[in-house]
């Protein structure tokens, strides 16, 4: 009988210790959250106004953002570029077989090309933006905080976001530009020439519907998504890395909650500006 209710007391305990442990996360995560919402807002609208006050009092560090820039460039183009290829010929097969079931095949270019740039372009270059190059810059600034630079910067009285901050969030928004017109162009020609080649559909078909039902409005939605995630994953991957705390394995953790965080903003933030896009510009008719 000793046994018995000494083996329920010990059930008991561990039964809450685990309810207490379930109710203070569940306590602590919204209010982490909140906070790092805040921390990323407040570090977003200082960057914007430092950008701003540094362009006009010609102190913009133009060498530091070139490099930047280049780094973003050349971490991100390869594989953006090669994940635009199948996403471009699976877009391409779907919409051409979903046509050819409606008996409109020559829509398929039309089809095809819209998703690709209005809805994969800005996305693809966004995550594969937070996935290498974001990822890369949140190491680099959280290997600065727990080696102290980034307090010794602060000691000194040199600002931190004007320093590190600012021309990475300029170089991720160029970069950003610059890959979603990679992807467009790349999607396009590789949808194209699958369902030109591949599919035996008709090329000035497939050229002619997309001229007929892309817009200028398309095109600058989705450069403006571009400028916008792009400032996204600047703003997430400095915040990440400047919070930087424990060590080594801080970095990695920091490092997993830039891929995360980012990804999970992108895909809000683009449900909303499609949402958006479609109450304010509704289209009637082709």
């Amino acid at each position: 009988m000793a046994e018995e209710g000494s083996t329920s007391t010990h059930e008991q305990s561990a039964t809450d210790e685990i309810d207490d442990w379930a109710r203070g996360y569940v306590r602590r995560h919204p209010v982490a959250a909140l906070a790092t919402v805040g921390e990323q807002c407040k570090l977003g609208v200082r960057t914007v106004q430092y950008l701003m006050v540094d362009i006009a009092t010609l102190r913009f560090p133009f060498a530091e953002f070139i490099r930047q820039a280049a780094f973003m460039a050349s971490a991100s183009a390869l594989p953006t570029m090669f994940v635009a290829i199948p996403i471009g010929v699976t877009l391409s097969i779907q919409f051409g077989l979903l046509a050819g079931q409606v008996g409109a095949t020559s829509l398929a270019g039309a089809a095809s090309g819209l998703a690709v740039i209005k809805q994969g372009a800005p996305m693809v270059a966004a995550l594969l933006m937070a996935s290498a190059a974001g990822s890369a810059v949140c190491a680099d600034l959280g290997s600065r905080k727990i080696r102290d630079e980034i307090d010794a910067l602060e000691v000194m009285g040199i600002s931190v976001i004007r320093r590190l901050v600012v021309p990475r969030f300029a170089a991720a928004i160029l970069v950003g530009l610059a890959l979603t017109g990679l992807v467009c162009f790349v999607g396009f020609l590789s949808g194209y020439l699958f369902n030109t080649f591949v599919m035996n559909g008709t090329p000035g078909s497939f050229v002619a519907t997309f001229a007929s039902f892309a817009t200028v409005g398309d095109f600058v939605l989705t450069m403006i998504k571009a400028m916008v995630f792009g400032a996204i994953v600047a703003v997430v991957e400095c915040q990440k890395g400047l919070s930087t705390s424990g060590g080594p394995a801080g970095v990695a953790n920091s490092v997993n909650a830039t891929v995360v965080a980012s990804i999970l903003l992108l895909m809000v933030v683009n449900v909303a500006f499609t949402q958006l896009y479609v109450l304010l510009f509704p289209r009637t008719g082709f």
